[in-house]
């Protein structure tokens, strides 16, 4: 049970819980200070608990959090989002990739509905998603997600088995398909190819170009659609974090803008 004591400590505008300790809770939990935002606990897998701030599961909190942030991948979105939301507590994720499971997405609905809470998508690594989401007003013909990364950025991805990613020369695509295959077969780099289709034509009717080149020292994101609105064509060149190759700074960076626009009386 939560503590009955809900005071938020002075100066704190938001109290909130992280799923995480990679590269994207790293960078939000340095961010936090600067914007008044306390973090109750870290959440962490099953059995890595190895301090008192850390917990492996949303029922251990000593206090209720404002939020949840998930930084902690499809798996743990999975895990934790729908027990968050079925209390009541909103979640802010950029694990966008999980929706594509139907079976989740149905899943994490229901909770949100039981719970009168909201599951709250960060944009991630792109732009371009405000126009896409106007779009879908009217009739959109065509949404194509390609997503350039340097070789080193899809290791530990399905594309390590299609190519020999330390000896490319030349771009090589290793994966055309829908963004629902995209996000199911690389949950930790198409997260991108998620948000793209959550904001437009959906998952089964945005097409993705996934593409490893060593010409690139950048993660480089384009976006090309067509419909009753006009044409689109975004292209985005992002850093990686320093921690994490596969990390997008802006998908950090997306989080924590969410975070502060939270707490806006005027906000986008």
């Amino acid at each position: 049970m939560w503590a009955t004591d809900q005071a938020i400590t002075r100066g704190t505008k938001m109290k909130i819980a992280i799923i995480g300790m990679g590269a994207i809770a790293g960078y939000v939990r340095q961010q936090l200070p600067r914007h008044q935002i306390r973090e109750i606990a870290q959440i962490v897998r099953l059995g890595k608990v190895s301090a008192p701030s850390q917990v492996d599961d949303i029922d251990d909190l000593s206090e209720r959090p404002d939020l949840v942030v998930d930084c902690g991948g499809h798996k743990a979105l999975a895990q934790h989002g729908p027990k968050a939301l079925a209390k009541g507590i909103d979640v802010l994720t950029v694990s966008l990739g999980a929706l594509a499971d139907p079976v989740l997405y149905a899943c994490l609905e229901q909770a949100a509905v039981t719970g009168s809470a909201r599951l709250r998508l960060a944009s991630g690594a792109i732009g371009g998603l405000d126009v896409l989401r106007a779009a879908t007003v009217g009739q959109i013909e065509q949404v194509t997600y390609t997503g350039r990364k340097p070789p080193k950025g899809w290791i530990g991805s399905p594309a390590a088995d299609a190519v020999d990613l330390a000896s490319l020369t030349a771009p090589y695509t290793h994966f055309q398909g829908t963004a629902r295959n995209a996000a199911l077969a690389y949950p930790k780099n198409a997260n991108v190819a998620a948000a793209v289709a959550l904001a437009g034509a959906g998952f089964d009717k945005t097409q993705v170009n996934l593409i490893a080149d060593p010409g690139i020292d950048a993660n480089i994101h384009e976006v090309s659609a067509k419909g009753d609105f006009g044409t689109l064509q975004c292209v985005i060149s992002g850093n990686s974090l320093p921690d994490n190759p596969r990390s997008s700074a802006l998908a950090a960076m997306s989080i924590m803008a969410e975070l502060a626009a939270s707490l806006q009386p005027i906000r986008f």
